[in-house]
């Protein structure tokens, strides 16, 4: 059947036309745009790879000290607790930022898992945020609380000691024990030698000479000069998920006497020595106003982000604050190079032996 223009009344005609048009320039705009958005997702999705690429860090140091005593506590009761399964049931509720959490709060969580609950029953629908915190909390707090050996004193009262194996903390505040220093939360600050950027650590500032010692066992993977850093100590963990940065170290001595790239250090051992070096392409310069260690915490989900324009520092000043309980005893034993070793012995089991 052909139609004729005169089949159409004017008026339907006219107000037809418009409509058409409309259609047919929607059409032509959203088929390209969802086609390209679908193959947009499916080139992500095959393109990205499967590990974490950005965290944001905000466990309050008193959260973080009481799920560790709650963990600890566990260890002789049928239903033992894990400090970081905790903070990761507790980040499904407050999106990780546990500034205004209560322990009030987590004697919640503890209540129901004492009464049976299963995590998955407590995180029931959140499955994927449980997961991500849970990973996250355990690359950045997995070495913390563990076994360990340390070296303890008879109780016949002789000054003979003896290793006693232990359940707790095995990590150690950087600045050894007796020593003062001050810090403030920092981290995110411009800093401008060189090139404008961010401040990725937490600056603790004290005396020239204060011991510096490893907060965690690992393997000592970097010394020597750096420009921004000076002379500086890269240690990674013993499940190679952190990256440990001592900075600014003292001149002249900065290290402990024998340490190399390539030893396996244990919690508490002494590394070096506080100072003021760096920002300065010449070696041994003291360029920092102020003396102080420069600590930062590196978390490394794939190898491919340890050294790239993506690496994930995250804020360490509340986990500063948790250490501050914790800190190695230390003696001095050469004179001339003002070297210093730990008092009382101590064996991370996780350590290759």
């Amino acid at each position: 059947m052909i139609f004729s223009l005169r089949v159409f009344p004017r008026r339907l005609f006219t107000v037809a036309i418009p409509i058409i048009l409309i259609v047919c320039v929607t059409l032509a705009f959203v088929i390209p745009f969802k086609a390209a958005s679908e193959q947009n997702i499916e080139s992500n999705a095959l393109a990205s790879e499967d590990y974490i690429k950005w965290v944001d860090f905000r466990i309050t140091s008193e959260i973080l000290k009481y799920t560790i005593k709650l963990d600890i506590n566990s260890q002789t009761n049928d239903i033992k607790l894990n400090f970081i399964e905790l903070l990761s049931i507790a980040a499904v509720k407050n999106g990780g930022d546990f500034k205004s959490t209560k322990t009030s709060a987590i004697d919640t969580i503890v209540n129901k898992i004492n009464s049976g609950k299963q995590i998955s029953e407590l995180v029931l629908g959140c499955e994927k945020y449980y997961n991500y915190y849970n990973e996250t909390y355990r690359a950045a707090l997995g070495g913390f609380v563990g076994d360990y050996e340390v070296e303890v004193a008879n109780k016949d009262g002789t000054d003979d000691t003896h290793m006693e194996m232990k359940y707790g903390v095995k990590v150690f505040s950087p600045i050894a024990k007796s020593y003062p220093y001050s810090h403030y939360d920092d981290f995110g600050n411009s800093r401008s030698y060189g090139f404008s950027r961010k401040h990725l650590g937490n600056d603790l500032l004290g005396q020239v000479g204060t011991p510096i010692v490893a907060v965690e066992s690992g393997v000592v993977e970097a010394m020597g000069w750096n420009q921004y850093g000076g002379w500086r100590i890269g240690i990674r963990s013993l499940d190679t998920k952190r990256y440990y940065y001592y900075a600014h170290l003292r001149k002249g001595y900065p290290y402990k006497l024998g340490l190399k790239e390539g030893n396996i250090i244990q919690a508490g051992d002494v590394i070096g020595y506080m100072g003021r070096t760096g920002y300065s392409t010449t070696e041994d310069k003291n360029n920092i106003e102020t003396t102080h260690l420069h600590f930062g915490m590196q978390l490394i989900f794939d190898e491919s982000q340890k050294e790239c324009n993506n690496e994930i520092w995250i804020n360490v000043y509340e986990v500063i604050n948790m250490l501050d309980s914790y800190r190695s005893q230390v003696a001095k034993i050469n004179l001339e190079t003002k070297d210093y070793e730990r008092v009382y012995e101590f064996k991370d089991l996780s350590t290759p032996q």
